[in-house]
């Protein structure tokens, strides 16, 4: 089993439908033929026409429109529908409040994003004039609805991210997309009110804090610290009249707290549920996927089994992991208030220590409450005399279609998110009356969203399509004559829902002409039955498989895997890198048999799916743990699996006796200061030995065997076994999976301060503290210029690599698939990836016959 979870922020840049609808207007000035002169002239007088022209608004002339391309269709011409299969969905079809990725691909449909991004999620700035990236050998000329740009000022500490609005383009209605929106769309956003799953309100944008708690600086440092105070007590201290704080104040604290939590476990159970269910619920619950998609108290088990609360029984009796309660499934299930107590029970109240590790997209509960707190009780304070504070500073309008949002520091991950947002139409889900930018109105009242929240069932933006309806669980689209990139063939798209399971049967049969599915072998066998040609691309059906957002490892604590307790030394790292070399070897093998086609093996500790992972054609690229002691490879291209294997079993040997080890006759017979003959290894495998690792670990028990060392394998039942040890920083190896993001920060777990107990985020459970790597990654960060950002992580991961802290192992695939008998597959974005989906160019899509 996995452990599920996301270490970073989460900002999902969404499906990037970008263009312009624009006309050009010109008038022909009349021409007047002269009078005929006679040969006596009359004196007459000479005709006049005065020519009349429009003149250009004082608008028009400061903000030319800006086409998308010319000659863009202003009607569809395909009125067979595009029926798309999807799971189920829970009519948050919301820009804002949207929870999971099937309600989010709704919104995003009808939606434009501030942000362009290319196929490996690298932003393309200048998008209204164009950028070509290349990828995979082909030019690509990206474009979008506006520039961008991010500028870091040494002096004042601060970064200014700016975004300026393509000129002419339209929501679907008609109106015009101008910068009011992006403000309005910010200050939704950011209002204290704001229930969410963005997490732009967790950047240090310039007056953000006083705007939200509506105090002074001196106002929300004294609720501040009144905050930590009550905190510190306790949640059973008993009040008296001795505190510096109320009882009001305290049972208000506490009962945030408890609500936010609620609101975290809520958000991991829906988490799981869109990324994850259709993969796993059988195998880690028991549950048939289709039958935990209709019941949300499983869905909470599947939630939290997978984020390592707790198990399912062979008998089907759910058992809590800290509190212990037991539920049969049956008649009794556990809620998000179970996962709740769960959490706090696991984590014996510290929310601090909970959160953001336990978060699905990084929230910091502790700092969340701490805001609503003082701002609830700050503005209250005798000091405000009733003044607010009218606006954020850090967010200014500078023209019509112009926006620039100031954040305190730097950090370069931060871009997805202050500029990955969605144009929202200001007229649709806020009051024009309420808004007037400089008098500080923003189309809402303060503190109440009740009008966005009323739409969150009917999207309306300026994206490609417009949301019809929803009914008998089918969503209905039709084409956006307005989009800017001219309107979609297709005059109407159904996004239909359908069993996981279902989707191939249904691409075949014409139920569906598209839809995504999951790993599994018997749904590959399956596609691959039927096309002819017995692939996974045939006269049938069409696919497209693209990297999923995380990767597969082996982790090495080096605190505890070292020699004479100094994990940084030549002598430690030797140590893991003989280990290393020998799982290395075993990867392809295993992987290849536990996922065939749906995963391969990775040489770096990072997703394929980021823009700044090492390709194989990069200068310096090297299969990991390929060279032996002193740096020549083990290798050759000739070898036998039998060669490369005894190569390595000779490569480990080789830095076995550089950590120190005796060696004799071919084997280790003993272990310097603080190394050992042994070491274990848990992998959670549900104690069945279930796990795309768990090949690798039988077979590398074998080859370490042979030359000296010992592996004991840990399967146990409970996953929590593991995360336990992990979280008490006893373990020695252990296999996971990481969840990843667009941008590959690696602060939150290869940084010094991650360590647990140095302050951080405690997701370093390598114990790798290494300062030239700290300071490249503090580098990465504080860069915008993608090219040097990539070479400075390649530096990064070889240091890590050098450390041996983690063996990469498997990149799983997801699966797109298509009618090739129903769609014109030749009209299908080329070369889709994880961050380019099937939907961009979703315009030019056309439907055979």
């Amino acid at each position: 089993m996995y452990r599920f979870k996301k270490l970073i922020s989460v900002l999902v840049v969404g499906i990037m439908f970008a263009s312009l609808l624009a006309a050009c207007a010109t008038e022909t000035p009349v021409v007047t033929e002269e009078p005929e002169v006679t040969e006596e002239p009359e004196v007459t007088e000479e005709p006049t026409e005065e020519v009349v022209t429009e003149e250009p608004t004082e608008e028009e002339v400061l903000f030319p429109e800006q086409p998308f391309g010319e000659n863009l269709p202003t009607e569809p011409t395909i009125d067979t529908p595009l029926v798309v299969a999807y799971n189920a969905f829970s009519q948050k079809f919301s820009p804002f409040f949207s929870d999971t990725g099937y309600d989010a691909d709704v919104a995003a449909m009808t939606q434009i994003s501030l942000l362009t991004t290319d196929r490996v999620g690298g932003i393309v700035h200048n998008a209204i004039e164009g950028e070509t990236v290349e990828y995979n050998g082909v030019p690509y000329l990206y474009k979008g609805p506006a520039n961008t740009s991010v500028e870091y000022d040494e002096a004042t500490d601060t970064t200014k991210y700016t975004a300026r609005l393509r000129v002419g383009m339209k929501f679907s209605d008609g109106t015009p997309v101008t910068a009011d929106d992006v403000i309005f769309t910010y200050y939704t956003f950011l209002d204290p009110s704001y229930v969410g799953s963005t997490t732009l309100g967790s950047y240090d944008i310039v007056g953000l804090k006083d705007y939200q708690t509506q105090t002074t600086s001196e106002v929300f440092d004294k609720y501040d610290a009144l905050f930590e105070e009550i905190y510190t007590a306790g949640r059973d201290h008993e009040w008296s009249d001795a505190d510096a704080w109320t009882q009001e104040q305290q049972d208000d604290l506490w009962a945030r707290m408890d609500a936010e939590v609620v609101r975290e476990a809520g958000k991991i159970v829906n988490y799981v549920d869109a990324n994850y269910r259709d993969a796993y619920a059988e195998d880690y619950i028991g549950i048939a996927p289709e039958v935990v998609a209709e019941d949300e108290g499983l869905k909470v088990v599947l939630g939290m089994v997978l984020w390592g609360f707790g198990g399912v029984d062979d008998a089907g009796v759910f058992t809590t992991g800290c509190t212990e309660e037991t539920f049969d499934l049956v008649e009794s299930f556990p809620t998000v208030e179970t996962y709740k107590d769960d959490i706090l029970a696991c984590y014996e109240g510290d929310v601090q220590a909970a959160f953001p590790y336990e978060s699905a997209d990084g929230a910091d509960v502790f700092a969340n409450v701490k805001s609503a707190f003082i701002g609830n009780w700050g503005p209250l304070d005798e000091t405000m005399g009733g003044e607010g504070v009218p606006n954020i500073a850090g967010i200014k309008k500078l023209d019509d279609y112009t926006v620039e949002v100031t954040v305190n520091g730097y950090s370069a991950p931060a871009v997805y998110s202050i500029l990955g947002i969605q144009v929202t139409p200001l007229h649709y889900y806020g009051d024009v009356a309420k808004y007037d930018y400089e008098n500080n109105m923003f189309g809402f009242d303060f503190g109440d969203l009740s009008k966005q929240e009323s739409l969150t069932a009917t999207p309306m933006g300026a994206g490609p399509y417009k949301y019809v309806t929803y009914d008998n669980k089918v969503v209905f689209f039709e084409a956006n004559e307005n989009y800017y990139r001219g309107c979609p063939k297709i005059a109407e798209v159904q996004f239909k829902e359908t069993a996981s399971a279902e989707v191939p049967s249904a691409v075949q049969t014409g139920t569906a002409d598209a839809g995504e599915m999951t790993y599994s072998g018997e749904r590959y066998a399956e596609v691959k039955s039927y096309n002819s040609n017995g692939e996974m691309t045939g006269d049938v059906i069409t696919s497209s498989m693209v990297d999923n957002l995380g990767y597969g490892y082996i982790g090495i604590n080096a605190a505890n895997v070292n020699v004479a307790g100094e994990a940084g030394s030549e002598a430690s790292k030797n140590l893991r890198k003989g280990i290393a070399t020998i799982m290395s070897v075993h990867r392809d093998l295993a992987i290849d048999s536990y996922y065939g086609e749906g995963a391969s093996v990775i040489n770096y500790p990072i997703s394929n799916t980021s823009w700044a992972a090492p390709q194989p054609t990069d200068d310096g690229y090297e299969i990991a743990f390929s060279v032996d002691v002193n740096g020549d490879p083990i290798y050759t291209a000739e070898m036998s699996l039998e060669e490369r294997i005894a190569a390595a079993e000779a490569a480990a040997l080789g830095f076995f006796e550089a950590a120190g080890y005796t060696v004799a006759n071919g084997v280790i017979t003993a272990a310097p200061e603080g190394a050992k003959m042994s070491y274990e290894i848990i992998v959670p495998a549900d104690g069945v030995g279930d796990h795309p690792a768990f090949a690798i670990l039988t077979n590398a028990k074998e080859s370490l065997a042979n030359v000296g060392m010992e592996l004991n394998i840990n399967d146990p039942a409970d996953s929590n076994i593991l995360w336990d040890a992990l979280d008490a920083e006893s373990q020695e190896l252990w296999t996971a999976a990481w969840g990843t993001t667009i941008d590959p920060d690696m602060y939150q777990v290869y940084h010094s301060t991650s360590v647990i107990g140095a302050g951080g985020s405690e997701s370093n459970h390598y114990h790798i503290q290494d300062a030239d790597l700290d300071q490249l990654i503090v580098d990465a960060r504080l860069s915008d210029d993608q090219n040097y950002r990539k070479a400075v992580y390649k530096q990064a991961l070889d240091v890590i690599i050098d450390w041996a802290v983690e063996i990469p192992t498997y990149q799983r695939l997801n699966v797109i698939i298509f009618s090739t008998e129903r769609i014109n597959i030749d009209t299908i974005t080329p070369d889709i990836t994880t961050f380019w989906g099937w939907m961009n160019d979703i315009e030019l899509l056309e439907m055979n016959g």
